[in-house]
């Protein structure tokens, strides 16, 4: 298959509830050995775990704004193209995992809940920050520091179907991670694994 052909699986789009069907999961790689939760650093993941964790992401993005009904202020359709966004709710994911282990104290929901409050002002502050919109999006502006080259201006664009522009990214994003890969491995001696 091609990387033309390959169309990641977001997950539900109709709001089907993720609680009942969360799909992969860290719990889940080793069957006979639970890991805990642990947390994500997008920089360093390997092409095949971030698309893993981008689409286990969606999935659960998806559920949480149904579940909770919230608006584009809080979790805008282009939340995948902002890593402020990506990086927010991606912590909030795996405090819910933790939360919500069956070996967690009962008290543990409550706490997800009062972290959620929190994350949910800083959500309307990074959505702000960045112009996304619910029918449109834009880069998050960068600031030039003196000695730096200005920021290249940056332009809106409508939201005409997130679902695919989603699975887009997916795609660039793990062909620039694998492309990153092979580079690094071309730079390593086979018969030592030290890079030349």
């Amino acid at each position: 298959m091609s990387d033309d052909d390959y169309t990641p699986d977001t997950g539900p789009s109709d709001g089907q509830d993720y609680a009942d069907n969360p799909g992969p999961s860290t719990f889940d790689s080793r069957p006979d050995l639970p890991e805990p939760p642990h947390p994500i650093n997008w920089n360093l993941l390997t092409a095949t775990d971030l698309e893993a964790e981008l689409l286990e992401l969606n999935r659960w993005v998806d559920w949480l704004r149904h579940t909770y009904g919230l608006p584009a202020s809080v979790i805008p359709p282009m939340w995948h193209r902002h890593p402020e966004l990506l990086w927010e709710l991606s912590a909030l994911h795996l405090s819910w995992l933790a939360a919500y282990d069956p070996e967690q104290n009962a008290a543990a929901p409550l706490g997800w809940h009062r972290d959620f409050a929190d994350t949910r002002t800083r959500l309307r502050e990074w959505v702000t920050t960045s112009g996304t919109r619910l029918d449109r999006d834009r880069p998050t502006r960068q600031t030039s520091w003196p000695g730096e080259r200005p920021a290249p201006p940056v332009e809106e664009t409508p939201v005409t179907n997130r679902d695919e522009d989603f699975v887009n990214f997916v795609i660039d994003e793990v062909n620039k991670r694998r492309k990153a890969e092979d580079a690094f491995y071309a730079g390593v001696d086979p018969k030592t694994g030290e890079a030349r």
